[in-house]
Order: C-alpha cells, then structure tokens, then sequence
C-alpha cells in the first residue's frame, strides 16, 4: 500500500466534493513511549486511509498529537480501532466546537515522524514529561480563575490570543512555544511560587508539556484547563456553564478559528476596524498571516500589501521566477510580524487586567 499522498490540491478537493462525505473535525494527543515511530506512523497511515480520515498528525518518540477530520460514517469505527491500541484506550478525542467556516477542513492525510510532537527546546533528561499539573473540568476552570492568588497564563501564541482568550488572562506576545517557556517564567512566575498557576491553550497539548515542566522547575500549584479551549467549550454547552472565554479559537486547519462568542476583540491589520478573520497573504511568496477585513480582502485581493498585490498579477511562471532561491515553501509562512500592517498590535488586549494578574 501506498504510504504517502501523491494528488495535487486541486485533484483532491475534486475527490472530497465528488465523495460528498460530512467530516467530523477531532484533535487529541497522547504523551507515552513509541519504541519504534515509523512502524508506528506507517500503521496508523493504513489504518486511516482506509477510513478515508484526511489531517495532520505527528509521531515522535514522546507521543502522538493529531488534528485530524474522520467522514461522519466511519466515526464509530474509527474511535473503536484508535483505542485498541494500547496507550491510546480511551483518550479523549476533542471535537471542534464549530464546523462551519469552511467546505473542507482538511484536504489529505499527513502523518509525520518527528523528533518531538511539541518541540519545546528542552534538554534536560531528568525531566519527565508525564508528571503533570492538575487538570481542571470547566467548572474547576471557572472557580479556581476566580480566586484572587491565581494566575491566569494564555500558554498560545500571539496570533491566536488575538482574537480571542479568556478574561483577565495574561496573553505572552509569544512566536512558539519553544520562546514561551523561559518567557513566561522570568516575566510571570518568578516570585509568585505560592500562586494557583492556571493555565490554557488549544487543545491542551501544550499545557500538557508546560504543567510537567513548571512543575519540574519547583512550582507546586500547576493547573491546566482539561482538554483546552475546545473542551471547556463544548463543556459549557453541555453542562449549562458561565463561558469566560471571549472571541474566537484559533485553530490549525483550514477554518483558522472556531467561533466561541460573538465578542470581536481585535482589528483588521490593515485599516483598523473591527475584524477577526485570519487570512493568509495570497502571494505565495509571501502567505502572512493577519486579520482582514472584508472590504480590505476586496480592495488588495487577499493580500497584504500594494507590492505583494502587484506580483499576483504576474503569470504563474514570473511569479515562481521571483521566488526562486528565496525560500522553500515550507518556510514562508510567518505569522503576522511585518512592518507592512500597520494595525497589528496588542493595543486591543486588557492589559488592565494583565497587570492585576501579574503583581
């Protein structure tokens, strides 16, 4: 069996739209030891090809970290072989809060083996990975964030707390997780060990990592929201909760966010009005992400500014000519740091409310 996809985009969106399936989109992770993550990844590649799953998913020896989307139809079977595998019985398998905003949120399969499922640029091997903080359901969540000697820390990055995050949560200016950590640590945690340290991300991988690492750094009173955003979420649907969180999740597929409330907390980086859809520069020498709004999207046709308008217009060859030698195209994509948006800030952040948190 072919163990890699070989279609073009366009060719398998044809597949997709042609098979008519309805995709339930689920993310989930697993910290354990993979002896062997090629057989592994290999395995998991039959398996779920033959379910026609389609996403994104990385293997490495510390565990596994998927967001993937499974056809409707095969769910049941789908959940039933994940958890005959042994260190994956009964994990929780997040489901995306909103399906809506777009026709396909993933268009193949793609596994990889990597070093680490989160590179995080740790090299201490007395660190155990597995020796995590407190999880916390949405009702801990809510009643732990309450009290005053608890410190809120949004463990994302800046371009997906910019459009939404939880109330009074400190909200790092943060690249990668890798940055995150000593970051957070000297600016935030420092002098506050006898702290509630509370903290959040997507899904919860991150916060995964972080809680067993903060703790390993001699913090006692690590948290972390259970299942991130998108289970606090569905949590707060189910169980009739007050939802803290504001705006939207940003995720990493092709919807970029799950709306959680109708809040609009952040600004097109272009002209300053109120938006918060990301988009990627339609220069493929270029694809920054920002947030525009529809009439800026009409006006520089989906990109980011007059000159990466200009080279759209070239033939497809002139413009593969420009980028040849720049960059390889997994490398282009940079995430909202250019001096051509002029509205791209955190002026829109309570940073009222960052600073009670941080005294």
């Amino acid at each position: 069996m072919q163990l890699w996809n070989k279609l073009s985009k366009e060719e398998l969106e044809v597949r997709l739209r042609e098979a008519g399936y309805k995709f339930v989109t689920i993310s989930f992770y697993q910290y354990a030891k993979i002896e062997n993550p090629q057989l592994f990844r290999d395995h998991l590649f039959q398996m779920w090809s033959n379910l026609e799953v389609v996403g994104r998913t990385y293997v490495a020896h510390e565990g596994i970290n998927a967001q993937i989307a499974v056809p409707t139809k095969n769910i049941t079977q789908f959940r039933n072989e994940l958890y005959e595998i042994d260190f994956l019985d009964q994990v929780r398998l997040n489901i995306a809060v909103d399906e809506a905003d777009a026709e396909f949120p993933f268009l193949k399969l793609k596994i990889k083996v990597r070093p680490k499922i989160l590179a995080d640029g740790l090299s201490d091997d007395k660190f155990d990975v597995r020796d995590i903080g407190k999880h916390l359901s949405a009702k801990e969540f809510n009643e732990l964030t309450d009290q005053e000697d608890t410190i809120l820390i949004d463990f994302r990055n800046h371009y997906e707390s910019e459009v939404g995050y939880f109330k009074g949560a400190i909200t790092p200016d943060v690249d990668t997780f890798r940055e995150s950590l000593p970051f957070i640590e000297d600016e935030y945690l420092k002098g506050n060990e006898d702290k509630n340290i509370v903290m959040y991300c997507t899904g919860g991988i991150r916060c995964e990592k972080a809680s067993a690492w903060f703790k390993h750094r001699g913090f006692d009173k690590v948290h972390q929201l259970e299942g991130g955003i998108i289970n606090y979420a569905n949590q707060c649907k189910e169980e009739g909760i007050d939802n803290k969180y504001i705006g939207k999740n940003f995720v990493f597929d092709e919807r970029r966010a799950e709306r959680i409330t109708e809040d609009v907390i952040s600004v097109c980086h272009q002209c300053g009005e109120p938006a918060d859809v990301h988009t990627n520069c339609a220069n493929d020498g270029c694809h920054l992400l920002f947030i525009q709004c529809d009439s800026c999207k009409e006006k520089m046709e989906n990109c980011c500014s007059d000159e990466c308008k200009s080279i759209i217009q070239l033939s497809p060859e002139e413009q593969k000519e420009l980028r040849k030698g720049n960059m390889v195209s997994n490398k282009i994509f940079k995430k909202g740091r250019s001096e051509k948006l002029p509205f791209k800030s955190n002026s829109e952040k309570p940073l009222s409310l960052i600073e009670i948190n941080k005294e």
